[in-house]
């Protein structure tokens, strides 16, 4: 059963149904069977706009049925009391239940991934980290804990989908579906989803790639450009042209970057308080993260969040209005 929440993410849903549709094909039996459920038992409007229909409302489940709640956009504001309840009632009874995209963060918020392994959409990895912590959160494209099954989105539906056919009924079967779909390499839940550091920024440079995966490990507690030199065996100097090369711009303002990112991500999906999230990307002022946020994104993080309807509940903004652009505020 697939469980369509508002908003979700129509790859990752028929990322998942279409293994199952050509195994049938494939096999020329019945193998899979599936129905599409809601929450009000009506029609759907996924993240692109388009409307999917569903078989019905949440109602009772067999003990031998498969749950995948398939999140996307606003997965904290789709997560309904019901929705929760509902899961819990079918967790009861033993089912497998999984989360495709940002539905593991349902899951988890109805305390069925409790000291568990699992894998979320790498966007909203920094929400899930803050808000669940009983959590044992990868970075795979899939994870199988036991009776827990989450994916992490887009095309990790096909890969998670095609191990349980593989686990059902042989490889020789998931391998012709995966042709019947063209895709060449099936992943395994060893697999990680984001592309490495040098694909994503585009160079190969070994002693860099090095100091960016420091920085992204130490956002809450920043490391000094002195430090990260010496980690990769060159001074601060040569760390500074390297930067300047191959990124143009310095570390400093490379580092900024990232931990506004992280602070972006933290704002727009979690219910921190903007001072914890500026602790949290390892700003001491709160007034000092609002001038950063400013330079960065042309907003206050005060305002980034009433925007999406998120009120701040730790003081008012900082009534500061000055322009200073991101380098001089590193």
């Amino acid at each position: 059963m697939f469980v369509l929440l508002n908003e979700f993410t129509l790859l990752s849903f028929s990322a998942a149904i279409e293994p199952l549709r050509i195994a049938n094909r494939m096999s020329g039996q019945t193998l899979y069977t599936w129905s599409v459920l809601s929450e009000s038992g009506e029609s759907v409007a996924c993240s692109n706009g388009t409307l999917v229909h569903v078989n019905g409302g949440l109602g009772d489940v067999g003990r031998d049925d498969v749950i995948l709640v398939c999140g996307g956009l606003g997965v904290r504001g789709n997560t309904t009391q019901s929705v929760k309840a509902w899961l819990r009632k079918v967790a009861r009874k033993g089912s497998v239940i999984g989360g495709l995209c940002t539905g593991a963060h349902t899951l988890a918020a109805a305390g069925l991934l409790d000291s568990r392994r699992a894998t979320i959409y790498w966007e909203n990895r920094d929400g899930f980290l803050e808000e669940f912590t009983e959590t044992d959160l990868t970075k795979s494209v899939f994870v199988i804990d036991g009776n827990r099954l989450t994916a992490a989105g887009g095309t990790a539906s096909i890969d998670l989908v095609l191990t349980l056919i593989a686990d059902d009924h042989g490889k020789d079967l998931a391998n012709s579906v995966a042709d019947q779909l063209i895709y060449t390499t099936i992943r395994t839940d060893r697999d990680i989803q984001r592309l490495s550091i040098p694909t994503r920024i585009g160079v190969r440079h070994p002693r860099l790639s090095r100091v960016i995966e420091r920085m992204e490990q130490s956002i809450e507690e920043p490391v000094s450009p002195a430090e990260l030199a010496e980690e990769v065996g060159m001074s601060t100097r040569q760390l500074e042209r390297l930067f300047r090369r191959y990124l143009n711009r310095s570390p400093k303002r490379y580092y900024m970057e990232l931990r506004l990112a992280r602070a972006r991500n933290l704002l727009m999906q979690t219910d921190l308080s903007v001072i914890n999230v500026a602790l949290a990307c390892g700003f001491a002022s709160p007034s000092h993260f609002s001038k950063c946020y400013r330079a960065q994104y042309g907003t206050t993080p005060y305002r980034e969040r009433g925007a999406h309807g998120m009120d701040d509940e730790l003081g008012a903004e900082p009534t500061d209005e000055d322009t200073d652009s991101l380098d001089d505020l590193e």
